[in-house]
Formats: C-alpha cells, sequence, structure tokens
C-alpha cells in the first residue's frame, strides 16, 4: 500500500482510505475520491506540485501535502475478480 503522491504519471491506484479532515474529505468524496475508486496520475506542474489526477471521468488537481494523505493501493495488483465484482456493483448502483 502507498500514497497518492507516489504515483508516477500514467499509472494507476485504487483508493484505500482518505486520512484528512473530515471538511476536505467530504469535498474530494463528492468529486469521486472513494474507497475502491480507480485514480490515475495523469500530469504535473513544472516545479512538480500540484498534480493532476483523474478520478470519476473528473480532472482533479491536489497539493502534494493533500495526495500523500490519501492511501492506495496499486491498481496493478488488483486482481481480476476484484474488478468484475467492482464493476457489477457499479453497475447495479447505475440500474437503481
Amino acid at each position: 500500500m502507498s500514497v497518492l503522491s507516489e504515483l508516477k504519471i500514467g499509472e494507476a491506484g485504487i483508493v484505500v482510505a482518505l486520512n484528512l479532515p473530515e471538511s476536505v474529505q467530504n469535498h474530494l468524496m463528492h468529486m469521486g475520491f472513494v474507497p475502491d475508486a480507480r485514480v490515475t496520475a495523469l500530469r504535473r506542474a513544472p516545479a512538480g506540485d500540484p498534480t493532476v489526477y483523474g478520478v470519476d471521468g473528473l480532472e482533479i488537481a491536489l497539493r502534494h501535502e493533500t495526495a500523500e494523505a490519501i492511501r492506495v493501493r496499486s491498481a496493478s495488483t488488483e486482481s481480476r475478480k476484484e474488478k468484475e465484482i467492482r464493476e457489477l456493483d457499479a453497475l447495479l448502483e447505475a440500474s437503481k
């Protein structure tokens, strides 16, 4: 397990937890940073901060200190079965 700020550009992670103040956490969760969401590091500012991440069809720039507080697991290690379950859950939610 690692933190979001450690993702290289083009690398994806699966959100595990947000260790942030409740107001910041709620704001990010409304934008798609929820447990089991797939987040991809898209690009970094020339000075290295902030980084733009893709989540749930949105592009969101986060400062290093914020991204450092978001725990992720590697998307490449997500088992096929876990991915299928996550996709089925999303389909079920969408059909409600």
